[in-house]
């Protein structure tokens, strides 16, 4: 008999419900947070907003603005050094993917000490973390339901992936208000990803029948709404749908793991400050094409899920069209095609090849892998 474990964390979702954040934190018990965010979202106000709900309900907060694209060792261990300074009891992330991954590596330090580097791998966290409220502002990266918190070690170039249990936080507001300030880059690089969580949890070989029905309802979700919500800033339908995508596929990823898509885009930006969307969708069909042998099935599925209407043909060639869906959605939307189109040097291909191999995503990869077949996907992507 299989068993599945399956794990989340307290979820709201809706319009307006970051409102909610002040009731959340006293819930939790705290008293005293600090609010991780960065500059794009104070310039954007949701940070404001944020501020305005704690002091409503009495709580101390301290900000901390620090982190950027593809959050650094030494912005975490920054925003750690303030929490203890402040006495903080909380952490709320406000933010895209690289902020809550952030959020929840300084809430990891905050009560486990040492280096965020000592932490790289599974189930590396010895004690319990802070409450932890993650408020996602791009329908992207699922890491405010995930065990995942991805860093990058500035001295070695390269991303840590950090998975535990422990990184999943309490709660998580959905506010799809939040994505009506994104702009129309950052709305085609994060659905990119959200994609590429459903379609890489839905083929990992961790899947299970309680991750499938969330990853395939986000690859539907997202073949009926990306392009709409990149055509229109103010498409409140397509926003909310993306970021009930998000979510779902968030929740899939964060149970079943990925594959190696994002063991590459990891390698590639741990090298360059490069939006992880913009590598996915560059890489996604064809890491497509190599799994497709390990899993006709399911990516017959997608092909359905996606809009495919001719149910006479072929799993294989259900599986073939599912690619080409994915590309012509990929070029509909205007995201990068190959790697030449971004600042990424070919004479790195070989180190970002063995980096990928030993991510930790690359475990549930349906398609055995090998250096080699790692640096021709790598070429083909050129």
């Amino acid at each position: 008999m299989n068993v599945h474990k399956f794990v989340l964390p307290e979820i709201i979702f809706g319009n307006h419900t970051i409102s909610q954040i002040g009731d959340c934190c006293l819930r939790l018990g705290a008293s005293n947070v600090l609010i991780v965010s960065d500059e794009g979202i104070l310039e954007a106000g949701w940070l404001d907003k944020v501020v305005k709900v704690c002091e409503e309900v009495g709580l101390q907060y301290t900000t901390f603005t620090d982190i950027t694209v593809n959050p650094k060792d030494h912005e975490v261990e920054k925003g750690r050094e303030i929490y203890l300074e402040k006495n903080c009891d909380a952490v709320i992330g406000v933010g895209g993917g690289s902020t809550i991954d952030a959020a929840k590596a300084i809430a990891l330090l905050s009560t486990n000490g040492g280096h965020i580097r000592d932490y790289e791998g599974v189930d590396k966290i010895k004690h319990p973390l802070p409450p932890q409220i993650m408020v996602p502002t791009t329908a992207g990266s699922g890491s405010e339901v995930s065990q995942f918190s991805i860093i990058l070690n500035t001295k070695e170039r390269k991303k840590m992936t950090i998975i535990s249990k422990s990184l999943i936080p309490d709660i998580a507001i959905v506010d799809p208000e939040t994505l009506v300030t994104k702009n129309t880059h950052l709305t085609i690089s994060t659905g990119i990803d959200v994609l590429t969580h459903g379609i890489e949890s839905y083929i990992s070989l961790a899947a299970t029948p309680l991750t499938d029905v969330h990853a395939k309802n986000a690859i539907s979700l997202v073949g009926k709404y990306l392009r709409c919500s990149v055509a229109s800033q103010f498409n409140k339908e397509a926003k909310t749908h993306m970021a009930m995508a998000s979510l779902q596929a968030g929740i899939a990823f964060s149970n079943a793991i990925l594959g190696a898509v994002h063991a590459m885009s990891h390698a590639v930006g741990g090298r360059y400050p490069i939006l992880h969307g913009d590598i996915n969708s560059i890489l996604l069909p064809h890491v497509m094409e190599y799994n497709l042998l390990a899993n006709t099935d399911k990516f017959s599925d997608i092909a359905y899920l996606l809009g495919h209407k001719d149910f006479t043909i072929s799993k294989m060639e259900a599986g073939k069209i599912s690619i080409d869906l994915v590309k012509q959605l990929i070029v509909d939307i205007g995201a990068p095609q190959k790697l030449s189109e971004l600042p990424v040097e070919d004479k790195e291909i070989s180190t970002m090849s063995y980096t990928a191999l030993h991510d930790a995503c690359m475990l549930t990869n349906p398609r055995d892998v090998t250096v080699e077949a790692i640096e021709e996907l790598f070429r083909k992507a050129w």
